[in-house]
């Protein structure tokens, strides 16, 4: 049977491992908390009730259409569509087609940041494989106004991180919401990996600076995988009742 994303494809490998998940939900959770439209999140009260329930959500539908057949990816993404224009229904109104380019950017963004920050650079045929893939996710969710090839992402990516970001009332109170959800160790965490993680536009937003503690976490990390002492690690860091859906996370890309 037909796949949407092949066997052999990058994509696989980036969203097969529970590190590199973990990290673009990170990079993720730093960018929705700027993003001028976050405030589509709050509408419904699920982000501020529950901001990692909801996180993990929109991780795990991104992962069904990685590693399913080609029509239950496709009626993955048609059940997400129908999702959000539910939303838009109880509005009235519809969401920016920004806003959907957007959030589809930051999947693209912090796949390939994620990967290489654990694993090693990307060469230009596997960015725009990664590129590619999730393009077609936004065609057929109808998204407008979609860039053709990496290279024209690359510039629209860079806009959108120039106008679409603002650090206002959602974005504290989403942080504040992160914090309690988390507890504070497991939140000085996150932010460590945002800080090694995310684009200088939404470090500089959130203030989250720089600092050799990032770098020193993730050498140590990176030393636990090959120790093989990993699992102890997460275990230790996640929230109890993430962790099972965490250690699911990992399988093999070809299956």
């Amino acid at each position: 049977m037909e796949n949407f994303v092949r066997s052999d494809s990058i994509v696989r490998r980036i969203w097969g491992k529970s590190d590199t998940v973990l990290l673009i939900f990170a990079g993720a959770s730093a960018e929705f908390a700027l993003n001028k439209a976050v405030d589509w999140l709050y509408f419904t009260g699920r982000l501020p009730a529950d901001p990692l329930k909801r996180l993990f959500a929109t991780v795990a539908y991104a992962r069904q259409i990685v590693f399913a057949p080609h029509d239950g990816a496709l009626r993955a993404i048609d059940g997400i569509s129908a999702i959000h224009r539910g939303v838009e229904h109880q509005r009235g109104r519809r969401i920016p087609d920004w806003a959907y380019r957007d959030v589809l950017f930051m999947l693209i963004d912090y796949s390939v940041r994620a990967y290489e920050l654990l694993e090693g650079k990307l060469d230009t045929a596997e960015r725009e494989e990664v590129f590619q893939v999730f393009r077609r996710v936004g065609l057929r969710m109808q998204i407008n106004g979609l860039p053709a090839t990496h290279g024209q992402w690359v510039i629209m990516r860079k806009a959108g991180l120039r106008e679409h970001l603002s650090n206002g009332a959602f974005t504290k109170d989403l942080y504040k919401q992160y914090r309690r959800h988390l507890g504070r160790f497991r939140f000085l965490i996150l932010k460590q990996v945002q800080r090694a993680l995310v684009p200088e536009r939404v470090n500089r937003l959130l203030g989250l600076g720089h600092s050799p503690i990032a770098a020193l976490l993730l050498g140590a990390y990176k030393l636990s995988r090959i120790l093989r002492l990993d699992p102890l690690l997460k275990n230790a860091i996640l929230p109890s009742e993430y962790k099972a859906q965490v250690k699911a996370l990992d399988r093999d890309p070809g299956n």
